[in-house]
């Protein structure tokens, strides 16, 4: 019978194999320490892809232009009139660049182009759309890194192309068409988008909405267009009207406010335009309306 005796190791064999545990037992601690510390490391947020339109919206150099995103709906609307990164878009009177600081670097990511069509500058030209313009172009040109390499055109009475002629993926128009309306250019404004598109580019139009069974004053006077109108002046210039949205309506608007559209947010104005302010009148009703109710409209130029 086989002895079942165990034999346990003493001397120099024994001390090493008791040594070697340890070493084990050690380290097995020292592993399972590692695991709890990166396991307790919380991760990084994952925000939007750069380059991407959320990324590009919520950038931190938009700060100051958020709050306003529950009104104007920038993704949606963007989205709606079809945007891609390779684009090469045109907006028209851009004023102080609340669309350009999400288009410029979304464009600049995708290798696309921006076009800013500002007021008209020169001899007789308003001092504050002068100086609207120049802080546009000072801005936009102050960080490529960012905005890449932003294009200055202008638009007017007298201007000649926005945009070489036929190179244009997208032309944007927001919330514009009264201001052309009053100073009698409107025809032209869809015109020169017209001849600055591709065959097959899109207009992209957002416009404070006249009621439907309102008389439309042809200097739109109150900031109010017709729907209809506009697309009566985009057929006129050769578009194809492709679809609406309701992205940017606002079924409290009542639209007949003391100071027309700007008497809502954003600007409140508390008297008639030019004149002084007026601090005894309340804005309270107005800042509970929210901005304006408006149309949001996609048109083509025929292949």
């Amino acid at each position: 019978m086989r002895d079942q005796t165990r034999i346990v190791p003493t001397g120099p064999s024994r001390r090493a194999m008791l040594a070697g545990v340890g070493v084990l037992l050690v380290g097995g601690l020292a592993a399972c320490g590692d695991r709890e510390e990166k396991a307790a490391e919380p991760e990084a947020p994952a925000g939007p892809p750069e380059g991407s339109l959320e990324w590009a919206i919520q950038g931190p150099w938009r700060a100051a232009d958020r709050p306003r995103d529950v009104y104007r709906h920038p993704l949606e609307t963007l989205r709606f009139f079809g945007l891609q990164p390779s684009m090469t878009v045109v907006e028209f009177w851009p004023g102080g660049g609340w669309y350009t600081e999400i288009l410029a670097p979304y464009l600049a990511k995708g290798e696309g182009e921006y076009y800013g069509a500002g007021f008209a500058t020169g001899p007789g030209a308003d001092p504050a759309q002068a100086a609207l313009v120049a802080n546009f172009e000072r801005k936009f040109s102050s960080d490529r890194k960012l905005y890449g390499e932003v294009k200055f055109s202008a638009f007017g009475a007298t201007t000649g192309p926005v945009a070489p002629p036929a190179t244009a993926d997208m032309v944007l128009f927001m919330r514009n068409i009264h201001a052309w309306m009053a100073a009698g250019i409107a025809e032209k404004a869809f015109a020169d988008a017209y001849a600055a598109l591709k065959p097959g580019g899109i207009l992209g139009v957002e416009q404070h909405r006249l009621a439907p069974d309102e008389d439309q004053d042809p200097a739109a006077a109150n900031g109010y267009v017709q729907e209809a109108f506009v697309r009566q002046l985009a057929a006129e210039a050769g578009f194809v009207f492709v679809a609406a949205s309701e992205i940017n309506a606002n079924p409290e608007d009542t639209k007949d406010h003391p100071f027309g559209v700007e008497t809502l947010p954003p600007r409140l104005l508390t008297a008639p335009q030019g004149e002084a302010p007026d601090p005894t009148f309340d804005s309270a009703k107005y800042r509970a309306i929210g901005e304006s109710d408006r149309m949001t409209l996609r048109f083509r130029k025929p292949e």
